[in-house]
C-alpha cells in the first residue's frame, strides 16, 4: 500500500479529512441540495474555527468568501481573479473539497485544445467493436462533475480557446450537455443537484485568449488580493514551512527573524511600499507571492537540514532568496541592490545588519 508520506501531496479532502468529518458530525444549518457541508460549514472549513478546532486555511476577509461560496449556490459559476501567487487554486480546492468531497475534477485551460478534452472522448477499441455507446464514453472532469453533482474547477480559464469556453455557455446556462453521437435520452447529460464552476484566472498574464464576454456574463467575478497584514502573511508562510517541513521528513526549528525578514522583503517589493510608509523599488520578474515565501523558506530548510548544521540562516535565505526574486528581468537586480542599501542598510536589529553583510550574493560574490 502506498504509505501517506509517500505521496507527495495529498488532496485536501484528504488531508483535511478529519475535520471534514467533524464539521459534518455537527453541521445542523441548511444544506444546498448535493452538497455535503451546509455553506456556513464551509467557510468554517476555509477560515477556521477555533471552537470547533477547525484550523485556518486561507486568509481574506469573510465577506469575500461568503460571496464566493452563494455564488455556488446559484446557478452561475464563479470566478476568481488574481495575481499569481494569490492562492486562487488552493480557495478552490478548499471550497470543492468541502462542497463535494473531491477537488480533483479539475480542468487546466492552457491544456484544453478541443472538445474532447473539454466534454468527452472515446475509447477507441470499445468504440470499433460496439460503436458509439455509453459504455464506450470517457467523460471529462466537467461531465463527470455534472453526472455526480460536484464542483469542478476550471484553472487559468483565459488560457482555454475563445470557441471551447463558448462550449460551456450551454453548461452553465441550460445545465445540459449534448452528446450527438448518441441517440435518445444516453445523449443528453443533465447537470445534477450540486454540480457548478469554480474558475481562476491570472490578472497579471491573461494567457493568450481574452475570456468570452458571454461565458463573463454567466459567472460572478471575485478578486484575489495578496495578504494584506504583514503579521497574517508571517503567520500562514510559518504554518505551511511547518508543513513542507513535516512532509519531507525535515525536523528543525524555524527561526522567526528568517522568515520575518523574507516575508517582510517580499511583501515591500511587491507592494513598492515599506511599512512604514515610504516608497521602495518593485520587481517585474517575479511574483514575490505569499505562496514563494513558503516555497523559499522551505528550500532554505532543505538546505540547512542536508548541508548545514540544521539552522536556518541568513545566508542560506539571500541564496535562496535571489533564485525567486531575480528571474529573466536585468533590471531587477539593479531594484534588488537599491532596495537594500536605501531600506536594508538603515534598519534596526542585528538579523537585519546581518542580512545586508550578505549583499554581495546579488551580484555573485
Amino acid at each position: 500500500m502506498t504509505s501517506p508520506r509517500s505521496i507527495q501531496r495529498l488532496p485536501a479532502e484528504l488531508a483535511y479529512q478529519d475535520e471534514l468529518a467533524k464539521l459534518a458530525a455537527s453541521d445542523t444549518s441548511p444544506k444546498p441540495e448535493g452538497w455535503q457541508l451546509s455553506p456556513l460549514a464551509v467557510e468554517a472549513f476555509v477560515l477556521g474555527d477555533p471552537s470547533r478546532n477547525i484550523e485556518p486555511k486561507f486568509v481574506a476577509e469573510r465577506t469575500l468568501v461568503r460571496r464566493i461560496i452563494v455564488s455556488l449556490c446559484t446557478s452561475r459559476g464563479c470566478l476568481l481573479v488574481g495575481e499569481p501567487g494569490t492562492a486562487k487554486s488552493w480557495l478552490s480546492e478548499l471550497i470543492a473539497a468541502a462542497v463535494s468531497g473531491d477537488s480533483t475534477l479539475t480542468l487546466q485551460g492552457g491544456a484544453v485544445t478541443e472538445v474532447s478534452q473539454l466534454l468527452y472522448s472515446w475509447n477507441e477499441a470499445l468504440l470499433a467493436r460496439q460503436g458509439p455507446c455509453p459504455d464506450a464514453l470517457v467523460p471529462s472532469p466537467l461531465l463527470r462533475g455534472m453526472k455526480a453533482g460536484q464542483l469542478v474547477r476550471f484553472e487559468e480559464i483565459a488560457r482555454c480557446p475563445q470557441p471551447l469556453q463558448d462550449a460551456l455557455l450551454s453548461i452553465l446556462s441550460d445545465r445540459v450537455a449534448i452528446i450527438p453521437e448518441l441517440t435518445g435520452e444516453a445523449g443528453v447529460i443533465h447537470a445534477r443537484a450540486g454540480f457548478n464552476v469554480i474558475a481562476t484566472a491570472n490578472s497579471v498574464d491573461a494567457g493568450l485568449f481574452q475570456m468570452s464576454a458571454a461565458l463573463k456574463r454567466r459567472m460572478d467575478f471575485e478578486e484575489i488580493r495578496p495578504i494584506a497584514r504583514i503579521d497574517d502573511e508571517i503567520a500562514v508562510v510559518q504554518r505551511e514551512l511547518a508543513k513542507s517541513n513535516r512532509q519531507a521528513g525535515v525536523e528543525m526549528p524555524l527561526d522567526d527573524a528568517v522568515v520575518e525578514v523574507l516575508v517582510t522583503m517580499f511583501h515591500e517589493l511587491r507592494n513598492g511600499q515599506s511599512l512604514d510608509g515610504r516608497s521602495t523599488d518593485r520587481l517585474s520578474g517575479a511574483a514575490l507571492s505569499t505562496a514563494e515565501a513558503v516555497s523559499v523558506a522551505h528550500a532554505t530548510c532543505l538546505n540547512a537540514w542536508y548541508y548545514g548544521d540544521g539552522r536556518m540562516t541568513m545566508e542560506l535565505l539571500m541564496h535562496h532568496m535571489v533564485g525567486s526574486a531575480l528571474k529573466d528581468h536585468p533590471e531587477d537586480r539593479r531594484r534588488l541592490l537599491h532596495y537594500f542599501e536605501t531600506e536594508i542598510a538603515s534598519r534596526d536589529g542585528a538579523h537585519w545588519q546581518e542580512l545586508y553583510r550578505y549583499r554581495g550574493l546579488l551580484n555573485g560574490a
